[in-house]
């Protein structure tokens, strides 16, 4: 009974939080009345959303759309790339360093290259999204390969097991775990990818309704905006972390696909 209780707990949880962060809103609201451009209150952003609700989830697909695209291409030059420099001690030594410049780089800085290159609209944002995802999903498949131990493969070639079996018997499942991991972190990158180049260089997704909604001081639909992304971002989150668990569920134990710990 106590672990059912305990599992009932942790499942209300996120909505009391939720619902415990609406209510403190909205009492600021009360105590301090700022003026709604400022900090509207949370039944301006529901009736703002309702009035709106047609051509948000317009925007809201446009973005998705372009953040799913970026993330999937991630996930398979970032998993291809990962595996190349983490298979080899020589490699990941080469190229690290260069993943870790080229992720420092400021996306937002990138975006006018990219329209250059692309033109205005959907590619930019889809190649942001990339971008964004392709760094933590290789970054973990590579780390995952390195921990498969020198001797571990030593012993595996007097058997008589080549590269590639090590890679495909051993190296992969130790990475799997890593590689689920990062899709979490890499899935919500890539809509902040995407909704950046939206907010430069588009004339649809959530990010330019925000900016055209930001010009006219409209700040309830700016929040609707902002729930809608952090709704499909939690949605996309809890997606991977489903799949991690069922993927994954012998590398790890005790973990909750809501907080999607290990």
């Amino acid at each position: 009974m106590t672990s059912q209780k305990q599992y009932l707990l942790e499942r209300a949880a996120p909505w009391v939080v939720m619902a415990g962060l609406v209510l403190l809103w909205e009492l600021s609201i009360l105590i301090f009345n700022p003026k709604p451009f400022i900090l509207p209150s949370p039944a301006m952003v529901y009736h703002s959303f309702m009035d709106y609700r047609e051509p948000i989830m317009a925007h809201a697909m446009f973005t998705l759309t372009n953040t799913l695209i970026g993330f999937a291409i991630g996930i398979l030059v970032g998993g291809l790339f990962g595996m190349l420099i983490g298979s080899s001690r020589i490699v990941y030594a080469g190229f690290y360093p260069l993943l870790i410049g080229i992720n420092s780089v400021p996306k937002a800085a990138v975006v006018p290259l990219l329209v250059i290159w692309l033109g205005i609209g959907q590619p930019p944002a889809i190649a942001t999204a990339f971008l964004l995802s392709f760094f933590p999903i290789a970054v973990n498949v590579a780390a995952g390969l390195a921990t498969v131990e020198p001797e571990l493969e030593d012993v595996l070639r007097s058997l008589g097991a080549s590269k590639l079996d090590i890679l495909i018997k051993i190296g992969l499942p130790r990475s799997l775990p890593y590689f689920f991991a990062s899709l979490k972190v890499a899935v919500t990158l890539a809509f902040v990818g995407a909704v950046i180049s939206e907010t430069l260089a588009s004339n649809d997704g959530i990010g330019y309704m925000m900016l055209q909604a930001a010009s006219q001081f409209r700040t309830s639909l700016m929040f609707a905006g902002l729930i809608v992304i952090a709704s499909m971002g939690i949605g996309t989150y809890l997606i991977c972390a489903l799949i991690e668990k069922r993927m994954t569920g012998w590398a790890t134990r005790k973990q909750s696909v809501v907080t999607g710990g290990g």
